[in-house]
């Protein structure tokens, strides 16, 4: 018998992909979250069925296509194979991106990506010819435009309460789908047919707010538990010198009551920890602050924008990315600013003219400040916020008790607010909310610990639509400005210009490093907001192949952010706050927190522009920015305890930390004669025999070399990993 045309729920992605195409036709148009939500077994039969048939024409419209990480040479094969066993699971990776990168995607396919892992598709010709520079606000507009006539999207399950029904989120990704979907609708009326189909996977964390939809919202459900499997889950890199000082920095930028956003990275995770040291251990940040010179030489900066004390009422955040990072600020009592979904209880709240326990005098506040009177969009706006005892409602101009005694919803009568306060108010506010994210992505312990957490406590973290948590515009937009108190938009540039500018996603020649994402959101975000500030935060070098070059240049061929976006810049040297400040004033800012053995030539290519004048010369106390002295200001707080490569735990054994280190030095060797000729120098100096490196030799299976090559890998690692051990941790 012939599979059924349409069916609302299957247990096998084949049926599902063949009922799709009978319904669509062959012109499949194929939105699918970007991250951890891709149903990597629903894609990969769409791939599939493409692949085998020319005339199935199908577009995949994403973001973030993520697998597990492959080795490019045999020792890096010996390294990550136990590594991505043991760290990865059984996720299963997608069939696409390693079309694209063997350079055999059929003509009758195309990938459009809007956002890629950072560096790791330069030079792959489908993922740079089709991808897609928008905004990340704007990608559900150009999916639209693009015709999508599928989403198809992981989701997460779970019985619902008190019934034999199932619930579903939307989990890690409500970013864009919740923003697409009135665009299917709009579509379907106008005759345009369109599916939705949620793959459900039970280990996805159960994600709370906006996430939560119908079973209705969804065409087709695949539901299996053969294609369930642990979500993708990068470890967290090393924190090193460079990170933490640039998170120190950072970190005193932010306002006690005010709104973070971060993104995600080894800089992320250096901010976090600065401001967890800064609130617990106030005494050792402000240490640390001194010792790097950063609290004499920025202290007009700092007080300006940010401050030095712990956070006595706490951060919201506010962020497209949902990183474990937050999870850390929320166990260290940092993240604890709520917000509510009423703008004119927000302000008062923040002004200190209201606190969370509602009373008639609390009503009155209200009623001075313009809410005269309750009608049914403010009274659930109230109960949202958790003003009104259970049971209480709204009825006629009336506020009814659960008793069913009913008082006029009028707040400016002195007798209508003593009556609500004692029949119907709550004795304190418990609707507030912690965070709005949109994506979520971590380690494996990040996604473990929201599955634990809670569920009181997760329905503060909120998930939602990107378009709410990038930008301002909508009919509550004074709504989203209330609770953006003092934001503070952390992100990471690759380079930054003399006079502002930021290179953030390719490079001159056009190649795409990343995307744009949200960055240019939050930057444009952060002018909009009367208190608001775009922190970039950008190393002020590089090194490549034994090279170091700065990242503080004078011009560039490509930028992400133009300079007339300037805001604040964060290296490790310092900070460089340009909003406001003429081009010469912005060389000078910048010329500040460059490396100094850069300064000179920055300097001189200032003045041939005319931008500053001939006779300028940089201030002393800024003439000692280099990686030896920065080291030495941290030396002995590292020795304390303090300012670790891993203070949140890692998923790396202490051997494979030890061997990454190793195997970027070998990496460092660079390729060509040149690179064979020092790789065989320094085999030359290994020592598989000593005691000491046989623990890691045995993690690299080297431990018993059986021919030449894997006795001349095992001098290699020998040495390599000798050397690392032999040099000073805390050394730049």
């Amino acid at each position: 018998m012939d599979a059924p045309a349409w069916s609302p729920a299957y247990d096998d992605v084949g049926e599902c992909v063949e009922a799709t195409l009978r319904r669509l036709g062959n012109r499949i148009v194929l939105g699918t979250p970007l991250g951890i939500g891709k149903p990597s077994h629903l894609l990969n039969e769409f791939w599939r069925r493409a692949a085998r048939d020319p005339n199935l024409r199908l577009t995949i419209f994403t973001a973030l296509s993520l697998n597990r990480p492959a080795a490019g040479s045999r020792l890096e094969a010996r390294f990550l194979e136990p590594l991505v066993a043991r760290v990865f699971g059984d996720y299963v990776d997608l069939e696409y991106p390693k079309a694209m990168r063997a350079n055999r995607v059929p003509p009758n396919v195309e990938i459009r990506e809007f956002y890629v892992q950072a560096g790791a598709w330069l030079g792959v010709p489908h993922l740079q010819q089709h991808y897609l520079s928008a905004n990340y606000t704007h990608a559900a507009r150009d999916l639209v435009a693009a015709g999508v006539n599928v989403i198809a999207q992981q989701v997460a399950a779970r019985p619902q309460a008190g019934t034999r029904a199932t619930e579903y989120s939307l989990s890690s990704n409500p970013d864009l789908t919740l923003d697409v979907l009135p665009a299917l609708d709009a579509a379907r009326k106008a005759g345009r047919d369109a599916v939705v189909i949620g793959a459900v996977n039970r280990r996805l964390p159960f994600m709370l707010g906006d996430a939560v939809v119908p079973e209705s919202r969804f065409d087709a459900l695949v539901d299996h538990p053969r294609y369930e499997y642990d979500p993708f889950a990068p470890p967290n890199g090393p924190i090193g010198t460079v990170e933490h000082a640039i998170g120190l920095n950072a970190s005193a930028l932010i306002r006690d009551g005010g709104t973070l956003q971060l993104g995600i990275g080894e800089l992320s995770d250096a901010v976090v920890y600065a401001l967890t040291l800064r609130h617990q251990r106030n005494d050792a940040w402000r240490s640390a602050l001194a010792a790097t010179g950063a609290a004499e030489r920025f202290t007009t900066e700092i007080d300006a924008i940010g401050g030095r004390s712990p956070f006595e009422r706490g951060l919201y955040g506010c962020t497209e990315l949902f990183v474990d990072g937050f999870l850390d600020l929320y166990r260290a009592g940092i993240l604890k600013r709520p917000v509510y979904q009423h703008a004119l209880l927000q302000r008062l709240l923040d002004d200190g003219e209201l606190d969370e326990r509602p009373s008639a005098d609390w009503l009155a506040t209200l009623a001075r400040h313009g809410l005269e009177r309750l009608d049914a969009r403010e009274f659930a706006a109230l109960g949202r916020c958790g003003a009104f005892r259970p049971g209480t409602r709204y009825e006629h101009g009336e506020v009814i008790a659960s008793d069913g005694e009913r008082t006029p919803a009028d707040l400016a009568d002195a007798r209508a607010r003593e009556r609500l306060a004692a029949t119907c108010l709550a004795r304190r506010l418990d609707g507030g909310l912690l965070m709005h994210a949109a994506f979520l992505l971590g380690p494996r312990g990040f996604y473990g610990a929201l599955r634990e957490l809670p569920e009181a406590e997760r329905a503060r973290f909120w998930m939602t639509r990107v378009g709410y948590t990038n930008d301002l515009f909508g009919a509550d937009h004074d709504l989203r400005v209330a609770q953006r108190r003092h934001a503070r938009f952390v992100n990471t540039t690759m380079m930054v210009t003399g006079l502002g500018a930021a290179v953030s996603d390719g490079l001159a020649d056009g190649q795409v490093v990343s995307g744009v994402g949200g960055q240019y959101n939050f930057v444009a975000m952060a002018h909009e907001l009367p208190e608001g500030h775009s922190m970039l935060c950008v190393r002020s070098t590089r090194t490549k192949h034994g090279r170091t070059s700065s990242n503080v240049v004078w011009n560039y061929g490509h930028v992400t952010l133009p300079r007339h976006l300037r805001d604040v810049f964060v290296t490790e040297y310092g900070i460089a706050h340009l909003r406001g400040c003429t081009d010469r004033e912005c060389v000078a800012a910048l010329l500040a927190v460059t490396d100094s053995r850069f300064q000179d030539e920055l300097l001189a290519e200032a003045k041939r522009a005319g931008k500053i004048e001939t006779s300028y010369r940089i201030p002393e106390r800024h003439r000692q920015n280099f990686p030896e002295r920065l080291a030495r200001g941290l030396r002995e707080h590292r020795r304390g305890g303090f300012f670790s490569e891993f203070p949140f735990g890692t998923d790396y054994t202490a051997e494979e930390i030890v061997l990454a280190k190793a195997l970027r030095r070998l990496q460092a060797l660079g390729s060509g004669w040149q690179g064979r000729l020092r790789g065989a120098a320094l085999a030359a100096r290994g020592r598989p025999d000593r005691a000491d490196l046989r623990p890691y030799l045995q993690r690299m299976r080297l431990d018993a070399p059986a021919e030449g090559t894997e006795r001349r890998e095992a001098r290699l690692v020998a040495a390599a990993v000798a050397e690392v051990l032999e040099r000073d941790p805390l050394d730049p």
